[in-house]
């Protein structure tokens, strides 16, 4: 049993990271005529080695506790270390969004997590067969 949660625990960790990442380029897209906006994304290879290390990335900023009931927390944002995209056009109002980029990564990483969702489907659908087929 602990070997269908680790392959499971793969997948959610692969959709989180996908998800995020689909966030941080809406964002980018929401912000592109933003003067002096600068384009971020992450690398999604390390920010999934991170994942499953179960490391987040150092240089978070810690938070305080001013309360004995509040809950400890560092406050990095996962595993994933958001860069700045390196600028491929200028713009006079310094905002470094290319739609196109945008364009292409969004179509890349929804395609990505739609080849997980299927995934985790088919992992499911034949463990539902699986169960089945014994119980005769």
């Amino acid at each position: 049993m602990s070997d269908i949660a680790s392959h499971v625990s793969v997948y959610s960790k692969a959709l989180d990271l996908r998800s995020q990442r689909q966030q941080i380029l809406a964002s980018n897209i929401a912000n592109a005529d933003t003067p002096h906006y600068k384009a971020r994304d992450f690398d999604f290879r390390n920010a999934m080695e991170n994942a499953m290390q179960g490391r987040a990335e150092s240089g978070g900023l810690t938070l305080a506790r001013t309360s004995g009931r509040h809950l400890e927390g560092n406050g990095g944002n996962g595993f994933a270390e958001l860069k700045y995209r390196t600028e491929t056009q200028s713009a006079v109002d310094g905002n470094t969004v290319d739609m196109d980029v945008e364009r292409a990564q969004i179509a890349e990483n929804s395609l990505q997590y739609q080849v997980l969702t299927q995934l985790i489907g088919d992992k499911f659908k034949g463990l539902r067969t699986a169960m089945s087929g014994t119980q005769g």
